[in-house]
């Protein structure tokens, strides 16, 4: 009895004396395998970290990734990590076309290969047709139109030194067009049809027609009458700057509009000025000829007007003068301002070589 007692007493008293072991061994197994995640932690702050010196933010989103890179400077290797970010596919814009293209004119061919859908040049003395491609089409001429607002102003013998003020009525709300005139901007008459015709600036014009007889549509009705009586039978004004696509004409029609304006000296100085200032009543603001041609020396331009709106394409038209011999070049509808002023090159070196006397007939559908 008494062995078996003393055998239960060193059984427990063995078994208390191992307990702190075993809890030894738990606790050590798992402070161990506690130790083993901060290794991989602390790895990977440290690359956060690096990336984070060579300038590199470790959140990125989902169209980006980091890269890794290896560098050898100085002889000594270099860890580096670059963002690259993926940018999003840009769908394709469709070319915008003009009422020309719509009509297929820019599938004519021409035997001096014209980057404009549609050209007419006339000997304005004879008034022989010398070239013409497309001549007869109606479509939008964009600021040509202000030839006409010019034509109309100085027939109208209103005073020039009268000054106008610009509103906010003659803010471009079809297009949008910038313009450097402001609302509270005040010119003469004079200086709003000179920035006109040889800057085209639409505030102007649209004042020019706002203080007419009338005002605006009295202004538009002038214009219309005008083109009548000039024989201009595919011509149609709706408004004084050029804005609307539905100021229409052919190219014959402003032929026709051109060798008319030559005939007032104004016009001609007006449009074919390089630069001019004016004075706003509050500033002066210089201005540039919208044709770069009339800088060039080589040219002997009379008179001129360029225009642009999506639906008319890049214009031209001018009257010059080709080794002593008065020539009106109309282009409409050319597809970049270079092309436009590269098709009256093309026209003029022609000249000079065959100097035609009889119509030329250009168009090959």
């Amino acid at each position: 009895m008494l062995k078996s007692a003393l055998g239960v007493f060193f059984s427990f008293l063995f078994i208390l004396l191992n307990v702190p072991t075993a809890l030894a061994e738990d606790v050590s197994t798992t402070d161990a395998s506690k130790e083993s995640i901060p290794k991989k932690t602390i790895t990977a702050k440290k690359r956060k970290a690096k990336a984070g010196r060579h300038g590199v933010n470790a959140s990125l989103d989902s169209r980006e990734r980091l890269v890794k890179h290896v560098v050898v400077t100085h002889g000594r290797r270099k860890i580096i990590y670059q963002r690259v970010a993926y940018a999003p596919a840009i769908p394709a814009v469709p070319p915008v076309l003009s009422a020309g293209d719509l009509a297929g004119l820019n599938t004519t061919r021409d035997p001096l290969d014209l980057k404009s859908s549609v050209a007419f040049v006339l000997d304005q003395t004879s008034s022989q047709v010398l070239f013409e491609k497309n001549s007869n089409v109606a479509l939008p001429i964009a600021s040509i139109t202000k030839l006409m607002t010019g034509l109309i102003v100085v027939e109208a013998n209103q005073n020039m030194d009268e000054v106008l003020e610009v509103t906010d009525d003659d803010i471009d709300r079809e297009k949008n067009s910038s313009s450097r005139l402001r609302p509270g901007a005040k010119l003469t008459r004079s200086n709003m049809l000179h920035i006109a015709l040889m800057s085209s600036e639409n505030r102007a014009a649209s004042a020019l027609g706002r203080n007419y007889p009338g005002g605006l549509p009295a202004f538009v009705a002038a214009m219309n009458a005008k083109a009548k009586m000039l024989g201009m039978k595919d011509t149609h004004y709706v408004d004084t700057t050029g804005l609307s696509s539905r100021n229409v004409a052919s190219a014959r029609d402003l032929a026709k509009l051109v060798v008319a304006a030559h005939e007032h000296a104004i016009l001609c100085q007006y449009s074919t000025d390089a630069k001019y200032v004016v004075d706003t009543g509050s500033h002066a603001v210089q201005y540039a000829n919208s044709n770069h041609l009339v800088a060039n020396p080589t040219w002997e331009i009379g008179l001129q007007k360029t225009g642009y709106i999506s639906e008319a394409g890049r214009c031209l038209v001018m009257q010059v003068k080709i080794e002593g011999r008065p020539i009106v070049m109309v282009f409409l509808d050319s597809k970049s301002k270079q092309s436009r002023l590269a098709d009256a090159g093309r026209i003029r070196k022609w000249l000079e070589a065959t100097k035609p006397q009889k119509l030329v007939q250009a168009a090959q559908s």
